[in-house]
């Protein structure tokens, strides 16, 4: 089998059918039996190990949730066998280090950790970080097999394993489905967007596809510099140090190369069956090509379902459900409007998701859950609890077709404009409840034809069940623009201006 193939895995169950392969000689015809309880055999598989690689793949036939089952595969004389076994749903985790904080790092830790042994039937696995210059068939190192969670391994260390978002995620969706969950966890902090995309994605958005060498100054260049000391990588310090001039080049080496963790971290998988992926990155991005990230997070979307959906012959959906945490908080008192832009552009310039440039996509908002006094750092929050939440929200509305579910915020469907009483009625898609008015949650873009905008604070006078009215008295001219929550740290810990009865805070817009 594949290196990450092992006891107490979980398969992905049907309608899809799970993807097994492995390496053998080269010519030689596996047989891949899986076996039920009492020793029954379920279903037999033949497959012939082929050049150049030596690799063979079977592709089991679709299998109803539960277990255990153990799964051999047999070359002549040589077998080996897999132990408790189970089909379920398999998410993939990947992203920078809000991805990789592990349980022992968030909030209520020792509670968390505690109730680990409650859920034997959500299995966790994870990659150890790597990176390579090529496309690469397995993966090089793993930090944890296929293993049933105990308070150890979820709490192993600092940003290392096991994901908490993940986790978190996954317990959540075994509570909601009954069915057994596999999660696979690859993250790696302080990575750009462009590490994790292929070649083929970079192309699709004009990005540099080595940032290793000189490249010319152009629009695309931040001029961000980085500090890369090797202790800090597992940290997102790649978007901590920041050069006030831009730099004609920038030397980007290791993990922050383009395609290096595609190839080392994410293509040895893409034979893999998969229900859904969940993603926690762009805080490296906020400093990097942030305005291109509009176009580089919908390319690596669309590029991942297209390669799982190849890797795995067809059964992993052509339309993978895809989550995402849009960026939380970072420096209070910034007046640098990166992180905002980036809020915008993980949506893909809409707003909300999913949209037509994102569709089968889901988002969890997170500026609302800023850790200011966090140990790890304040771009580290420790409530991943939220996070979790309002990620399963969307997973079972949009992975799972929950039709009745609410897992957005209140978004704005029209502004209308009195001139003659200085107002701006803005008409929200659901009900809000207000948890306080907040002069610079709104800001209107005034301009008199031919200046350039400024954005002035619009004051909030009047709050109904779905409307908002802005007072424009600091704006006496065109009013072209309307903005919310634009800031780096717009509102205090579970109190942004805006949420729905449900507890969900309306996005930042622009």
């Amino acid at each position: 089998f594949a290196s990450y193939y092992g006891d107490h895995m979980v398969l992905q169950k049907k309608p899809s059918g799970a993807v097994v392969w492995g390496h053998g000689e080269l010519g030689a015809v596996v047989t891949v039996t899986l076996v039920g309880t009492g020793g029954l055999i379920v279903m037999e598989k033949t497959a012939q190990v082929k050049g150049p690689s030596g690799t063979w793949t079977t592709v089991l036939d679709p299998m109803d949730r539960g277990g255990p089952y153990t799964l051999a595969a047999e070359q002549g004389l040589e077998n080996v066998t897999l132990q408790d076994i189970y089909f379920g749903d398999v998410w993939l985790c990947s992203g920078q280090s809000n991805m990789a904080m592990t349980v022992l790092q968030v909030a209520n830790a020792s509670q968390e950790l505690a109730l680990a042994s409650r859920y034997p039937y959500v299995r966790i696995f994870a990659a150890a970080p790597a990176r390579s210059d090529v496309e690469l068939e397995d993966l090089e190192q793993i930090d944890l097999p296929w293993s049933i969670p105990t308070a150890e391994n979820l709490g192993h260390g600092n940003f290392t394993y096991f994901s908490a978002v993940c986790w978190l995620l996954g317990r959540s969706l075994y509570e909601a489905l009954g069915s057994p969950i596999g999660l696979v966890e690859v993250a790696w902090g302080g990575t750009p967007i462009e590490a994790w995309s292929s070649r083929r994605a970079l192309q699709a958005c004009g990005l540099p596809e080595d940032m290793g060498r000189e490249a010319p100054q152009s629009s695309l260049w931040h001029g961000a510099c980085f500090n890369l000391k090797p202790a800090l990588l597992g940290r997102d310090t790649l978007s901590l140090a920041l050069s006030s001039s831009t730099s004609p080049h920038q030397h980007l080496s290791g993990p922050q190369t383009p395609s290096v963790l595609w190839n080392a971290m994410i293509h040895p998988l893409l034979n893999m069956t998969l229900r859904g992926v969940a993603w926690y990155q762009g805080e490296a991005n906020a400093f990097l090509h942030t305005d291109q990230y509009n176009c580089s997070f919908p390319a690596l979307i669309a590029d991942w379902r297209r390669a799982f959906h190849a890797g795995s012959a067809g059964q992993t959906e052509p339309l993978l459900p895809f989550g995402f945490v849009q960026l939380s908080t970072y420096r209070r008192q910034s007046a640098d409007d990166s992180f905002a832009r980036l809020r915008w552009h993980q949506t893909g310039d809409l707003g909300v998701v999913p949209n037509a440039r994102m569709p089968g996509t889901f988002m969890a908002v997170a500026m609302d859950l800023g850790d200011e006094h966090s140990p790890y750092g304040s771009i580290h929050p420790r409530d991943k609890q939220n996070v979790a939440h309002r990620l399963l929200l969307g997973a079972r509305a949009v992975a799972y077709g929950d039709k009745d579910l609410v897992f957005q915020g209140p978004f704005p469907t029209r502004a209308i404009l009195e001139l003659t009483r200085g107002l701006l009625n803005v008409t929200y898609s659901q009900e809000l409840i207000c948890h306080r008015r907040d002069a610079q949650a709104f800001e209107v873009c005034c301009s008199s034809q031919g200046s350039p905008c400024r954005w002035l604070p619009a004051p909030v006078v009047a709050v109904g069940s779905r409307t908002v009215t802005l007072a424009l008295s600091g704006c006496r001219t065109l009013v072209l623009g309307l903005r919310y929550a634009w800031a780096e740290w717009p509102c205090e810990y579970q109190a942004c201006p805006l949420y729905n009865p449900q507890g969900l805070p309306a996005p930042t817009f622009l």
